[in-house]
């Protein structure tokens, strides 16, 4: 569907039509990002960026306040790095993007590759390797631990098919990665990590999630185990939203990360990796957004009032910017962020256009408000109209804000135990996934088989044993009818 960026108006596909063109259709019209000349790449613009560093703010804070620090590391790595550690490289290799050559010479009016490199370098797909090499000369002894380190960061693989912030070649995270003395302190961190990912999207995304463990052949590449973050969007699909890795001594054996202990014995340090990404921005727009645009949680929005004046003179302009001036100052001292839409225009256009990029409140003030001592304030995710008095106003906006990121919250809830269904049988489980979708919660055995066999038939993966009422929970597997030690959450995902 083309759509002219020069139409204000233009229609956003309805969810039910079609779920992929509405998303990109959200996308477009709130202004967020658009593809790049760049194969699988997107250009993420001023608005969606400020999603992310609102993201990275929150974030940064709470990995700081557990004692992380912050580094950077090259982005170029050494092939021989990712050969060091067998199950990582095969996991990745054939997403890498690699760099062969150092310079380019004029020949025939082109310019073409000239240098070629002794080593080839790979462009990050992520830094285990390269900041496992770093640990292995900062660690020497126990005192040296825990390291808790943190990076902020682009990362490149070649992403077969893209879409905007779910899947592209190049894509923003953040990614850490610690060495400790100890198993227990390694599990202990993991755990940890996961819980502060799943506190963040609850309390400030109001995205409900499932926590728990990826089986087997889900997992991260060289991690022992893989604990993640599940997310229904409306659509019924999954979403991976943030994972926390225990890697155990894997990568230490391979890249030397050790310490001398109290008694001066050579041991091999426990780590972990964890991370979350800018697709994290896609699982907000599927999980709040509907037909009329973007829906922000006011915890995250970079906008969560717009202002908008109305005026027809001069005289009342300027007795309208007065009355936009009193709100600004009430707003600021109680930590608002807001939006003052100045521009000339139609006062209905500008509703339209602030709808569709999603800030949760609304203000009207115009010379009828003024002489009511009073201003109106819209909602955006119900479109509920309130006239408020002047004196109650800063007050009335931050209790409009909490109701508005408790619905969203509430409403994600809901979604995702509607459509949560349990099944014992394979026949059902595949007539669900073919009419309803959502997450199945059904056992399955430790036969690799199985859960392969489920996917290829089905289209669903499994996306996590979950903590609360799957690990442990003995049964038939759904597809062999062996026994089955655990209960899985089976969905279709992104």
């Amino acid at each position: 569907m083309n759509k002219s960026k020069n139409d204000a108006m233009s229609k956003i596909t309805s969810r039910d039509e079609n779920f992929s063109e509405w998303y990109l259709d959200v996308i477009r019209e709130a202004d967020l990002a658009e593809n790049s000349p760049v194969r699988g790449s997107m250009i993420i613009k001023p608005y969606g960026y400020a999603l992310w560093e609102n993201i990275q703010k929150i974030l940064d804070s709470e990995f700081k306040k557990r004692g992380t620090q912050n580094a950077y590391f090259p982005l170029l790595i050494p092939k021989s790095f990712l050969e060091k550690e067998a199950e990582h490289v095969e996991g990745f290799a054939k997403e890498c993007a690699v760099v062969t050559h150092h310079r380019l010479e004029e020949k025939d009016g082109k310019l073409v590759p000239a240098g070629e490199l002794d080593e080839p370098f790979v462009i990050r797909p992520t830094s285990e390797t390269i900041i496992y090499d770093a640990f292995s000369k900062w660690i020497h002894s126990y005192r040296d631990l825990p390291l808790i380190i943190n990076q902020w960061c682009n990362v490149v693989r070649w992403e077969m098919r893209p879409r905007l912030f779910l899947r592209t070649t190049e894509f923003l995270w953040q990614e850490g990665h610690t060495a400790h003395a100890t198993r227990k302190e390694a599990d202990e961190k993991t755990m940890e990590m996961l819980e502060v990912y799943r506190k963040f999207v609850e309390d400030y995304l109001a995205i409900s999630l499932v926590k728990g463990k990826k089986t087997e052949s889900e997992k991260f590449p060289g991690a022992e185990y893989t604990s993640t973050i599940e997310a229904m969007m409306q659509d019924g699909k999954a979403l991976q939203s943030g994972t926390s890795h225990m890697l155990a001594q894997n990568f230490a054996k391979s890249f030397d990360v050790s310490f001398l202990d109290e008694n001066q014995e050579k041991q091999y340090a426990w780590q972990t990796s964890w991370g979350l990404s800018t697709r994290i921005i896609g699982a907000l727009i599927m999980s709040h957004s509907d037909d009329k645009g973007l829906v922000l949680p006011p915890m995250i929005a970079p906008i969560q009032v717009v202002i908008i004046p109305i005026w027809s003179s001069d005289d009342e302009k300027k007795a309208v910017f007065a009355e936009v001036q009193k709100i600004k100052i009430e707003l600021e001292a109680v930590g608002i962020t807001y939006k003052v839409d100045e521009r000339e225009g139609r006062p209905g256009s500008k509703y339209f256009e602030w709808e569709r990029k999603g800030v949760p409140l609304r203000i009207e003030i115009g010379p009828k408000d003024i002489r009511k001592q009073s201003v109106v304030i819209v909602e955006r995710i119900s479109g509920k109209k309130d006239f408020i008095p002047n004196e109650e106003i800063s007050s009335c906006i931050k209790e409009s804000l909490e109701h508005i990121q408790k619905t969203l919250l509430e409403n994600s809830r809901r979604f995702h135990l509607e459509n949560t269904r349990e099944v014992s049988d394979y026949e059902e489980f595949k007539k669900v996934m073919s009419e309803k979708q959502g997450f199945i919660f059904t056992h399955l055995c430790l036969d690799k088989n199985c859960e392969e066999k489920v996917k290829e038939e089905t289209n669903a993966s499994t996306r996590c044993i979950p903590f609360e009422g799957g690990l442990g929970n003995a049964g038939k597997c759904i597809y062999c009818k062996k026994d089955a030690s655990n209960k899985v959450l089976f969905a279709k995902a992104y």
